[in-house]
C-alpha cells in the first residue's frame, strides 16, 4: 500500500495539513466565535480575519497513563514532630501561589488556546449555511466555453512552454545513465595506474596502455552532451468544453427623500454583505444596480453606494427599468436573474398597487428568486401590504423587514438560508 504524506507549509513553516485537521475536529467552537465576533463587527471589517480563543478544556488531548493495580506498600521517610493521629493547624494568609486574577469580563484568560483566522477561513465559516436560493440553470448558453488544464508534459512545443526543470531532470538522468559504466570503469583504470606506476617506469608498455584507455574513456564521456533536444519536456495543456451558466444580480435601492442617512446607510451595509457573498458564490456573475426616487436609474457600483439624492418615491420606475433591461439584455431563457431590493416601505398609493401586479405579471416569471427588505422601525409602509400578496402567486418571492443594523445578519441568513432537498 502506498502512502502519500502532504508536507506543505504555510508562513512561518507551519504545516497546512495539521491546521486543516485542527480546523475540522474544533468546527462547532470556531463556528460559536465567528458568530460571537460578527455581532460587534462592521460590514466593512466583515471579510477580514479573527482571532479565535477555544477553552483550554475543549483542546485537551486524552492520554493514557499506568495504573497501580493491586496491593502497594510503601515506606515514606518520617519526621520528629508529628506522628499518626495529630491534628495540624491551618496555615496563616491566604490563597495560593497562581499569577492570575479574578475579574467578571469575558476577556481571554491564560488558559485559552487563541489562534487567528484567515480571511479566507473567517468567510468559508461566516457563509457556510448561506446559498443562493433557486440555484437552478434555465439553460446552457449557446456558445460552449473552454478551460485550460494541465496535461502532463509533452516533448514538442514552443520555446515559451519549456519546462527548464523537468528538462535538466531529464538530461541529469541521461547522463547518469549513458555515462554511468565508463565513469566506473574509468575510476578503476586510474586506481590501477597509479598502482602501476609504483612498480613500474612511465614508458613500461603496460602503462601506456591503461594511459590510451584511460584518455579514450575521458573522450568518451566528455562526448555526452549536457542537454539533448530528447531531453526536452514542454508544459502540455488542453483546452476542456464545460457548460457556462449565466448569473445576474440585480440590486435595487430606494434613495428618496423618505430614506434618511441611517436607511440609506442600513441598505448600503446590506447589499455590501449581500455583493460580497455573490462574489464567492459565482465565479462569473453580472450585477446590475438601480437607484430610483421619483425616476430609475442604473448606474455603476460606486455610485450605488456613494451619491446622495433627494425627492419622492415611486417604485414602479424602477420596476420598468428591471423589466427593460431583462428584456434587452438579460433574456430569462439565457440567464439566472436574482433580485435584491431595499426599500423604507414608502411610495404612492397608487403606484403601490401597480408595482404588485407588475411583479405578479411579468418580473416574477422571469426571475430566479426576488428578496425585498423594508428598512422601517415602525409599522410596515403600504409596499409591504401590496407585495405581501406576490408568495401566494409566486413562492419564490421573499421579504424580510429590518428595523435596526442589527437585524442585517439575521435577516440576510434567512433570506439565503440554504434549502431542504
Amino acid at each position: 500500500m502506498t502512502y502519500l504524506i502532504d508536507r506543505r507549509l504555510q508562513s512561518k513553516n507551519k504545516s497546512a495539513v495539521n491546521r486543516e485537521r485542527f480546523l475540522r475536529r474544533y468546527k462547532g467552537q470556531i463556528k460559536q466565535a465567528v458568530e460571537r465576533a460578527i455581532k460587534g463587527r462592521s460590514i466593512i471589517d466583515i471579510a477580514s480575519g479573527e482571532k479565535v480563543s477555544i477553552p483550554a478544556k475543549d483542546v485537551n488531548e486524552p492520554n493514557f497513563g499506568h495504573a497501580h493495580g493491586g496491593v502497594w506498600e510503601s515506606v515514606n521517610p518520617g519526621n520528629k514532630d508529628y506522628v499518626r493521629g495529630d491534628k495540624i493547624q491551618r496555615p496563616k494568609g491566604g490563597g495560593g501561589s497562581g499569577k492570575g486574577k479574578a475579574g467578571n469580563t469575558e476577556e481571554i484568560s491564560e488558559d485559552d488556546f487563541v489562534f487567528e483566522l484567515t480571511r479566507e477561513e473567517f468567510m468559508n465559516y461566516f457563509f457556510e449555511d448561506l446559498e443562493l436560493p433557486n440555484m437552478i440553470k434555465t439553460q446552457l448558453a449557446s456558445t460552449t466555453e473552454f478551460k485550460s488544464q494541465r496535461a502532463g508534459y509533452t516533448m514538442s512545443g514552443t520555446p515559451a512552454n519549456i519546462h527548464v526543470l523537468r528538462s535538466l531532470r531529464g538530461a541529469l538522468g541521461r547522463r547518469i545513465a549513458v555515462g554511468g559504466k565508463p565513469a566506473k570503469r574509468l575510476q578503476q583504470l586510474e586506481n590501477d595506474l597509479s598502482e602501476l606506476l609504483l612498480l613500474l617506469p612511465e614508458d613500461d608498455p603496460g602503462v601506456q596502455k591503461l594511459r590510451r584507455e584511460i584518455t579514450q574513456l575521458k573522450t568518451r564521456l566528455a562526448a555526452i552532451p549536457f542537454i539533448d533536444p530528447f531531453d526536452l519536456r514542454y508544459s502540455n495543456r488542453v483546452k476542456v468544453p464545460k457548460p457556462s451558466t449565466k448569473a445576474v444580480m440585480f440590486c435595487i435601492m430606494d434613495v428618496s427623500g423618505s430614506m434618511d442617512e441611517q436607511k440609506k446607510d442600513t441598505a448600503k451595509r446590506f447589499f455590501i454583505l449581500l455583493y460580497l457573498f455573490l462574489t464567492r458564490a459565482y465565479d462569473k456573475i453580472e450585477v446590475v444596480f438601480i437607484r430610483h426616487h421619483t425616476a430609475a436609474a442604473e448606474v455603476d457600483e460606486h455610485e450605488f453606494f456613494n451619491s446622495r439624492e433627494s425627492g419622492g418615491t415611486v417604485v414602479s420606475s424602477a420596476l420598468h427599468l428591471l423589466t427593460n433591461i431583462l428584456q434587452e439584455r438579460f433574456p430569462s431563457g439565457d440567464w439566472n436573474v436574482y433580485v435584491a431590493q431595499a426599500s423604507d416601505g414608502d411610495n404612492w398609493d397608487k403606484d403601490s398597487v401597480n408595482c404588485r401586479q407588475l411583479m405578479i405579471n411579468t418580473i416574477m416569471p422571469a426571475v430566479q428568486y426576488y428578496a425585498y427588505v423594508e428598512i422601517t422601525d415602525g409599522e410596515p409602509q403600504n409596499l409591504w401590504h401590496e407585495y405581501a400578496a406576490i408568495p401566494h402567486h409566486h413562492p419564490h418571492f421573499a421579504m424580510q423587514k429590518i428595523e435596526t443594523p442589527a437585524d442585517i445578519f439575521p435577516v440576510f441568513r434567512e433570506l439565503f438560508k440554504k434549502q431542504p432537498k
